[in-house]
């Protein structure tokens, strides 16, 4: 056993270089020039150069603050409401012990299992005829479908860790159920809240696919849908692209560092019982 130690950590060097590769490559090309990216692609920035971040920011089209103000307004308002609900449904499930209960946790399993691509089509049928095609209200709901079936999961496991006893005390005070949820229970969950909130924020900024059919042009784009809708035909300006890559990943970053304390803990919360 110990003639292998040295494998680990060269095996473990060698992934972590597989994976900082491509990271690298988008750092040093944001703070050069087009033409030294072409000419010597993985090459330092010496000097630094901020022409791609300013030609970004100052495109006349404004592409990247379009974007950004649609990311924002779709994540914020989605994960929220996926949060929201996902923690009052996990709640439920995880106290009820009718039929019912067990049936909605088959239907959640298989939307886990469903490719997001496989309904896209039937999805976009049904907001058509909603009149949510081409709208903000109907990205995020679309989100909140697809979503919601990982969030449960997660508030299901932390709540089994929460002591019933707390609300049963609540509901001999004289609260209610609704009560008991909010004054007692969602304040024990914010690990897995900030879990669910990063998952879901990341998953929801960085999505591709939905924004570009379901806002569609007409409804303007995202930071994602920007970098591809950068790339034209005949795009020669690679300094660009790299800076609007660089920066739709800022604002995510920051996100998940603000939340970080409690990531790791809500992961882990309902791994410790039933």
């Amino acid at each position: 056993m110990k003639a292998h130690a040295w494998f680990r950590p060269i095996a473990a060097t060698f992934v972590t270089a597989v994976f900082f590769l491509p990271l690298y490559v988008v750092l040093v090309n944001v703070f050069k020039k087009g033409s030294d990216i072409t000419a010597h692609p993985v090459s330092l920035p010496i000097p630094p150069d901020l022409t791609s971040i300013r030609n970004v920011l100052d495109r006349p089209d404004h592409l990247f603050w379009y974007g950004l103000i649609n990311s924002v307004e779709i994540t914020a308002v989605s994960i929220t409401v996926l949060t929201l609900f996902s923690a009052m449904l996990g709640h439920y499930l995880a106290r009820s012990k009718s039929p019912w209960a067990k049936a909605t946790l088959a239907v959640l399993l298989c939307g886990l299992m469903i490719p997001q691509a496989v309904i896209l089509e039937p999805v976009t049928e049904v907001l058509r005829h909603l009149g949510l095609m081409t709208t903000v209200p109907g990205m995020v709901l679309t989100n909140a479908g697809y979503y919601v079936p990982f969030g449960v999961f997660v508030f299901m496991g932390f709540v089994k860790t929460i002591p019933i006893e707390l609300e049963e005390a609540a509901a001999l005070d004289g609260a209610g159920r609704f009560r008991t949820f909010w004054r007692i229970v969602f304040p024990l969950l914010r690990p897995a809240s900030a879990s669910v909130l990063i998952f879901l924020g990341v998953w929801v900024w960085n999505d591709f696919l939905n924004p570009l059919i379901i806002l569609g042009p007409a409804s303007g784009t995202t930071v994602t849908v920007g970098i591809y809708r950068a790339i034209g035909e005949h795009q020669s300006d690679f300094g660009q692209v790299f800076a609007l890559m660089f920066l739709a990943t800022v604002p995510i970053l920051a996100f998940y560092l603000a939340f970080q304390r409690h990531f790791v803990k809500g992961l882990t919360g309902g791994a410790t019982k039933g």
